[in-house]
């Protein structure tokens, strides 16, 4: 269900993952398509909702493309080997996580995955970077107004939080934050309309890059202040102990707001009322344009909670972090807040009015992407272990572009906010709020 619903929302569904493993048993029978002019009469229409089986799958065998029953069968048990196939565990290795007031030993070293969870992190993954790069593009082009802070680089992180956490968990972060409205629920086109400052964003077009939201979903922005997250991460927290509902707070937060002092005030009263919060800082390697040997006398972030535990993990790796997450929501939810230090990288500039090139080279950014690039990483876990083709990875690419290319021109074409929204928004269940010197 999980990989169904996440599949919905990036435009890329789990049948044509489905199909292209399907494609690979039977490469060699030339077909014929449905939707192409293949006959199917109503009962075996039946049979294939019964069997669970898209049209798209059946090489209809008999005269003037008349599909049988045997087809249907033949196109259900490929569908079925393909999902036993997709589901094959896998381990992977990463590099080790190093822990602060942990027993190292204790510490997961690997992964367990398989085709299908690998398929779902690939796909979101590029949709987050296609995402990224259609709002540099509408940026550039004049089309974005104000602040505007992408996430292209860190994308595993993003990821892998989701991959350990479920809805019922809170995510509160900075204002790099447009991947993490798309991953708890909301659609492309909604994110880049409250970018372009459309009525279908998030905040009805009035917050623009650094405002997502998404309550209903546990994600509570994007904030605009350095560290202001902070505060906010552990008072989700504190609701989630009152509640008793087993949830954890995600707070995360980059190098550059880990000297912030209301950072170490919640810390201390995390530890004290013992509240399931993990402090995830994003240690991008610059805040803003200051590398972090200029900013802090101390760069281990993750030992910087002194007396909560600590990790610092690969968060290039997106199994690194789901499974550094997993084990840091149990011991919260046990024991307390968490903190972790996600080792990470940013390829644009702290925003788009940074060209990110005056305080390092070009060749260091080429360098992490060549090395390290964390959506590169898990696209050839898929290749490298014959789970797929290289042309099926392409056609999920392109899937996702297309996709992409359809949310810009939808939030293009999204209406403006209406002129009543001015004076809406400003006090908590307001009513009618007629706006004084004003005759609109």
């Amino acid at each position: 269900r999980m990989m169904v619903g996440s599949c919905q929302r990036t435009g890329v569904s789990w049948k044509s993952f489905v199909q292209l493993s399907t494609q690979s048993v039977r490469r060699g029978s030339a077909r014929r398509a449905l939707s192409m002019g293949a006959k199917a009469g109503p009962s075996l229409q039946r049979l294939m909702r019964i069997e669970g089986v898209d049209e798209s799958l059946v090489s209809p065998s008999g005269p003037r493309g008349v599909v049988t029953r045997e087809d249907v069968l033949a196109a259900a048990q490929a569908k079925a080997r393909a999902e036993a196939e997709a589901l094959v565990p896998l381990t992977i290795q990463f590099k080790p996580i190093v822990g602060h007031l942990l027993d190292g030993a204790q510490l997961p070293t690997s992964a367990a995955t398989n085709k299908k969870e690998l398929l779902e992190y690939f796909t979101k993954m590029y949709t987050m970077r296609r995402m990224e790069i259609a709002a540099d593009v509408l940026y550039k082009g004049k089309m974005i107004k104000g602040f505007c802070h992408l996430y292209d680089g860190q994308e595993a992180v993003g990821m892998g939080i989701e991959a350990a956490s479920t809805f019922k968990d809170s995510i509160v972060t900075s204002y790099r934050d447009h991947t993490y409205q798309y991953t708890r629920g909301d659609a492309v086109a909604n994110v880049l309309g409250e970018l372009l400052g459309k009525y279908i964003g998030p905040a009805k077009g009035k917050g623009g890059s650094m405002h997502m939201y998404k309550a209903e979903n546990n994600f509570y922005g994007g904030n605009g202040i350095v560290g202001a997250q902070a505060p906010i991460g552990a008072g989700l927290a504190f609701a989630h102990k009152y509640k008793g509902d087993g949830g954890v707070a995600f707070t995360l937060y980059g190098d550059g707001a880990a000297n912030q002092g209301q950072l170490f005030e919640v810390i201390n009263m995390a530890a004290l009322w013992k509240l399931p919060c993990i402090f995830v800082c994003e240690n991008n390697q610059y805040g803003m344009g200051t590398a972090t040997h200029r900013g802090s006398y101390d760069t281990s972030y993750y030992a910087r909670g002194q007396y909560i535990p600590g990790m610092q993990v690969d968060g290039m790796n997106v199994l690194a972090v789901r499974e550094a997450c997993k084990f840091a929501m149990q011991l919260a939810r046990e024991q307390g807040p968490v903190m972790i230090e996600m080792d990470t990288y940013r390829y644009h500039g702290h925003s788009m009015s940074d060209p990110g090139v005056t305080y390092r080279t070009r060749d260091e950014v080429s360098g992490v992407r060549s090395a390290r690039d964390p959506v590169q990483l898990v696209k050839g876990w898929l290749t490298e272990h014959g789970l797929c083709s290289a042309d099926e990875v392409k056609a999920i690419e392109q899937g996702v572009r297309r996709q992409i290319d359809a949310a810009v021109e939808a939030a293009k074409a999204a209406a403006s906010p209406p002129p009543n929204e001015l004076w809406q928004d400003v006090y908590y269940q307001q009513g009618d709020l007629a706006p004084r010197k004003c005759n609109l």
